[in-house]
Order: structure tokens, then sequence, then C-alpha cells
């Protein structure tokens, strides 16, 4: 015959409740110290009555009990906190090995492969990514060309100024090395103008004369 589970509810008269705690909480304290006798166990028991009174056990020491107590806990807290960080960081793994096929499998279809399982949809998607990657790439090249353009004529620019600058330079060079020869080539006039006025011949012959 199977028994039904028993609810338990709180007491609600105060005699009755006292008396059930005392009764309870003495037969709690026998069967920890039992506990701790017959089965050489390390136990420590603590109660706090209704209006805060302590009663407590302990078959050894209740401080270093509860130290110990302490250090289990953190031990274990820690081992259940690897245990989630773990198993997070296997769902991350999963979720990113996901991406990655479907990325791949995306990059396969636009370099044309694999398209015999696409509907007309997926081909037309395709198509209309390929199309706007084309319009990227010729935009992105005209302007570099343009860019490229814009260093060329800056170039010629200078060139040409350092040009007009030589020139200016080698115009001045040319006047004055003209300007050399034209007054070399008076100096020689003169000098043959004196020359041709000499008397040539005998002094008797220009006395007499």
């Amino acid at each position: 015959m199977v028994r039904g589970k028993v609810q338990m509810k709180r007491i609600e008269n105060a005699s009755s409740r006292q008396v059930t705690f005392s009764k309870r909480r003495n037969g709690l304290l026998k069967k920890a110290y039992e506990l701790s006798v017959l089965c050489d166990a390390e136990v420590a028991l603590i109660i706090f009555s209704q209006k805060g009174r302590l009663y407590e056990f302990s078959s050894s020491n209740m401080q270093k009990t509860v130290q110990r107590y302490l250090e289990v806990t953190r031990e274990r807290n820690t081992g259940i906190e690897v245990e989630h960080h773990t198993q997070h960081l296997r769902h991350e793994a999963a979720v990113m090995a996901k991406k990655i096929e479907l990325l791949e499998n995306c990059h396969r279809k636009l370099l044309g492969h694999n398209l015999g399982s696409c509907s007309l949809e997926e081909l037309q998607e395709i198509d209309n990514q390929l199309e706007r990657s084309l319009n990227n790439i010729r935009s992105r090249k005209a302007q570099l060309y343009k860019e490229e353009i814009t260093k060329l004529q800056a170039k010629e620019k200078r060139l040409l100024e350092e040009n007009e600058r030589l020139c200016e330079k080698m115009g001045l060079k040319q006047r004055h090395e003209k300007g050399k020869v034209i007054g070399s080539c008076s100096q020689s006039t003169q000098s043959s103008e004196v020359v041709t006025e000499l008397f040539i011949g005998l002094p008797t012959t220009r006395n007499a004369s």
C-alpha cells in the first residue's frame, strides 16, 4: 500500500510550535552525535530558534569545520564556474564553426561552384551580389586612376616650373657670355685700327715727304 506524501506546514499555535521545536531540536542534536560516533564523521550542526537563540553541535572544532566547509564550497563553486565557462566556450566554438561553414559555402557559390542545389531566387541573389561587387571594384579602380592622374599632373607642374627656372638661368648665362664676346671683339677692332694707321717704310722716306 502506497502512502500519500504528508504535506508539512507551519504550526500556528505558539505553544505547540515551541514544544515541537524543543523535541525536534533535541532529536536532531542526538542524531548528529550518533552519526559522528558511529560513522566517524565530522559533523557540525547550527540551529537558530525563532527568537535568535543559538544551538550548536560539533564533533571536533566548530571553527575548523566551518572553515573546511567554506574551502570545499569555494572549490566546488570554482569547479562549477569553470564547467559553465567551458560549456559556454564550446557553444561559442560550435556557433563560430557554423558561421564559417556558411561563409565558405557562400564563397564557393560566388566563385561559381556548388550551384546545382541553388534555386532561381538564390541564383538571382548571387548575381546581384556579384554585380554590386563589380560596381564597387570599378568605383575603387576609377578613384585610384583619378588619384594617380592628380599625382602625375602635380609632378608635371613641378617639372615645368623647374624647366622654366633652368631656362631663365641658362638665358642669363648666355647673355652674360655674349656680352663678354662683344666686348672682346670691340677691343680687337680698336687694336687693328691702331696698327693700320702706322707708317710702313724707311724713316728717310717719311722725312722727305
